[in-house]
């Protein structure tokens, strides 16, 4: 644990780096630009660490680097960006915008894992920077000390908080979509509990939350699933993002179970024996919805090998996907499956976390993870401890005896509630009586903490002495929103209640976890990517002339609920903001061949910027129509209009998507900041 502000100049394991390869290339941009550029790559000898040093020309250089990290690294992490294409290519960004690019594997001797070293990520993130300072004098040809930006989302959030808080080598930082020193494991078991209590109103309540519906999912939920409901709300998971939650994936909880089990292995039978321990309580949904049931095996059907034997490059670095590296991958060219001589006679069964082990045969001892039940056939999916689906399976034989056992997994779903920390975490003041004890029995550790500075090697202070810019997404369903806030006023705490001279707070509306442009979710997810690529930009003006940017957003909590504005003025922050209606309401009733006028009215808050773009989808389709804006002088704000007629009976959901840029540029790749709305169409 560093102990005082790290200088890897000065630390002779950073002594002998190695350049193996260093030669000119060029960029490939989406937009038809070719961008000439030096490539650099290399390792510190004596060490696991490896680096990629991405430089623009002399002529387009600006005398700056942005260096990002990966939430998870990885031995190869060192050129994963670098397969990244369009508004997600983040070294084109760079040599785009006056800065080379930095990106190390931060030491890490595994596909998925960190180094032995806790501090390895601060110190050779720090390393790396400094090397990258002498390649600079010697590429331009000229003695300077480049100014230098370390970002990084979810993961990498937390380490480019433990890199600001304690080394000297970065002068700015967008840590982003951020949790706070309990969001693991606490986020997603909260996630998991209520889609394990809720699995069958999931998408009756996403439809409740969104545009047009009634907003009161009371109306036909249970009183348990309403108490479900409002646990995870009063914890921060946003209601927009219920429709990510229908198809009742929980996330990386999986990843985390065995971390848990392995820190505190008592509560997995405490919880089910010991009073005040919710698989105590009769009438807990824990108890009916627990499986431990014997039976054997009557049929396996087991699929050849798909694909090449050739390893693939590992390209899985964002902040949804990097922790998926920790699964193992089996190519195979079908489902595999079993039947056995019966199944749990559940009402109404919870195969959620489900572990069948094998208790006699040649698979004796091995587990395998049920993904699910079908027409009496159980499927399998790779989880974190289990042994390889196609192996084992190959092994067992008709009448081979085995169990199914979810116990594990139901318990952990009620962790968050026996690790109530500090009083600052508001999220969990639900979970305390009225002299702020907590109500739940508690366990003898607090496991956040271990799980997050884990990777970094350090707590999250607010000890830093340099600019940061905070990048959150209101629909951030793994991260949830609250925690951008909680290290938003532990940044203040050290400096007198200030935090405006040294931090901004933005948040994103429509905007999830992942960052990537691309979320499979066109109608409902705007994303952050563009304003996290001008935050960039910003965070270089502010540190480098001085320029502030605009203020943090307006924002209130209430619990671990984050609100804000409806409009542009009342918001704030970098985002565009927008209100789309059907025939003057947010949804309305017609008959098949009736036409519908829609109207839109935006803005775009004061000094970023102005529309650049509006498109619209009438029918549900993700392939958007152009339209265009009427603008007021400067393009700060718009109105628009449009018809469609529906021929057929349905419900659909038409969306405006929006973006605004800095500087109104249209052809700008990486800076459109964009934001959508939507209205309910119902035809009868």
């Amino acid at each position: 644990m560093l102990t005082e502000r790290y200088d890897a100049k000065k630390d002779p394991m950073w002594s002998e780096p190695v350049v193996d390869v260093q030669e000119k290339r060029t960029r490939h941009l989406t937009d038809g630009r070719d961008i000439p550029f030096w490539f650099v790559h290399g390792s510190f000898r004596g060490t696991p660490v490896k680096f990629t040093f991405c430089y623009p020309l002399k002529e387009a250089y600006e005398g700056r680097f942005y260096q990002y990290l990966s939430p998870f690294p990885g031995p190869d992490e060192e050129m994963v960006s670098y397969s990244t294409t369009g508004v997600d290519d983040k070294i084109g960004f760079c040599l785009t915008h006056g800065a080379y690019f930095i990106e190390t594997n931060l030491g890490s001797p595994a596909r998925f894992g960190n180094s032995p070293d806790p501090d390895m990520t601060p110190k050779s993130s720090a390393a790396a920077a400094e090397f990258s300072r002498e390649k600079a004098c010697e590429i331009y040809g000229y003695k300077h000390r480049p100014y230098g930006y370390v970002y990084g989302g979810s993961g990498g959030g937390y380490r480019t908080i433990g890199c600001i808080e304690n080394t000297n080598a970065f002068d700015g930082a967008i840590p982003y979509v951020i949790g706070s020193p309990y969001a693991i494991p606490n986020c997603q078991t909260t996630r998991a509990y209520a889609e394990r209590v809720l699995r069958h109103n999931l998408k009756r309540v996403a439809d409740c939350y969104d545009a047009g519906g009634s907003g009161h999912p009371e109306d036909f939920l249970t009183g348990e699933e309403q108490a479900a409901l409002q646990e995870a709300t009063l914890f921060g998971y946003p209601r927009p993002s219920w429709f990510a939650s229908a198809g009742g994936d929980d996330g990386a909880l999986p990843v985390l179970l065995p971390g848990i089990k392995q820190r505190d292995p008592a509560y997995f039978t405490d919880f089910w024996e010991k009073p005040g321990y919710e698989g105590t309580n009769p009438e807990e949904s824990a108890r009916r919805d627990r499986i431990h049931f014997d039976t054997k095996v009557r049929s396996v059907f087991l699929p050849g090998e798909s694909g090449s034997e050739e390893q693939k490059a590992e390209t899985r670095n964002g902040v949804n996907d990097a922790w998926r590296k920790m699964l193992a991958d089996n190519a195979l060219a079908a489902e595999p499956y079993m039947t056995v001589d019966s199944l749990p006679d559940q009402k109404d069964p919870y195969y959620g976390g489900t572990i069948l082990t094998f208790t006699s045969g040649n698979a004796k001892g091995k587990k395998l993870h049920i993904q699910k039940v079908e027409d009496g056939r159980l499927y399998f999916s790779d989880w974190i401890g289990m042994d390889p689906i196609a192996d084992t399976l190959g092994l067992v034989s008709a009448g081979d005896m085995l169990t199914l056992d979810n116990s594990d997994y139901i318990a952990v779903q009620y962790y968050h509630r026996h690790q109530v920390p500090t009083p600052d975490y508001h999220a969990w003041d639900q979970f305390r009586d009225a002299d702020h004890k907590p109500v739940y029995p508690q366990r003898p550790a607090l496991l956040g903490p271990l799980f997050t500075s884990g990777g970094t090697g350090c707590s999250q202070t607010g000890r830093v002495a340099c600019k940061i810019i905070i990048v959150a997404g209101l629909m951030d369903e793994q991260a949830y929103p609250w925690q951008a806030d909680w290290y938003r006023r532990k940044v203040a705490s050290v400096r007198g209640g200030n935090d405006a001279d040294y931090l901004r707070l933005w948040y994103f509306d429509n905007a999830f976890h992942g960052d990537v442009t691309d979320m499979g979710s066109a109608l409902r997810v705007a994303g952050y990517i563009g304003g996290l690529r001008q935050g960039l930009l910003d965070l270089a003006a502010w540190v480098e002339k001085g320029i502030a940017p605009v203020p943090s957003t307006n924002y209130t909590l209430n619990g671990g609920c984050v609100s804000t504005g409806a409009t542009a003025e009342e918001r704030g922050g970098i985002q565009p903001v927008a209100s789309l209606t059907a025939d003057g309401s947010k949804c309305v009733h017609i008959h098949a061949g009736d036409t519908v006028q829609f109207s839109i009215t935006g803005a775009v808050p004061a000094g970023t910027g102005s529309f650049t773009s509006l498109e619209w989808s009438f029918e549900n389709e993700e392939t958007f129509t152009p339209g265009s804006w009427t603008l007021s002088e400067n393009g700060e704000k718009g109105v628009s209009a449009a018809t469609h007629t529906y021929s057929r009976p349905g419900t659909y959901f038409a969306t405006a998507r929006f973006t605004a840029e800095r500087h109104g540029d249209k052809a700008a790749l990486y800076t459109q900041v964009r934001n959508l709305d939507r209205v309910r169409v119902v035809v009868e």
